[in-house]
């Protein structure tokens, strides 16, 4: 949820068409864009199927932007001027969310490598 919340934060700073007013609205879309994304986002992706076929995927895209769009209108406080705004704020989103991922590993810890220079024998 908290990555969700900083992609949502980063969007909001970066696009003029993407408000979130104060810091609660920031948490509750996270929570609900949790939400839809784990309910709504799975029916509309089986029934889309075939027009995210014949795209090659691409209207997974809009799909995301979909989602970012419903939690606006279900969230007092959180506003997209329009599609444009929703297909970008869905690609900064789905970002942050990859980059933020990527530090947390499968227990959902922090993951962090160490690389170890080795002289070679002899």
């Amino acid at each position: 949820m908290l990555i969700a919340a900083a992609g949502l934060w980063v969007a909001s700073r970066l696009l003029s068409g993407v408000q979130i007013e104060g810091g609660g609205t920031l948490v509750l879309g996270a929570l609900l864009l949790g939400f839809v994304n784990a309910f709504v986002r799975p029916l509309l992706v089986v029934l889309t199927f075939p027009i995210t076929l014949v795209t090659l995927g691409l209207f997974l895209w809009v799909i995301n932007a979909a989602m970012l769009g419903l939690v606006a209108a279900l969230l007092p406080g959180f506003g997209i001027a329009g599609l444009g705004s929703a297909l970008l704020a869905s690609i900064i989103v789905s970002l942050t969310s990859w980059v933020g991922s990527s530090f947390i590993g499968h227990g959902g810890r922090y993951e962090v490598l160490v690389v170890e220079r080795r002289r070679p024998p002899g």
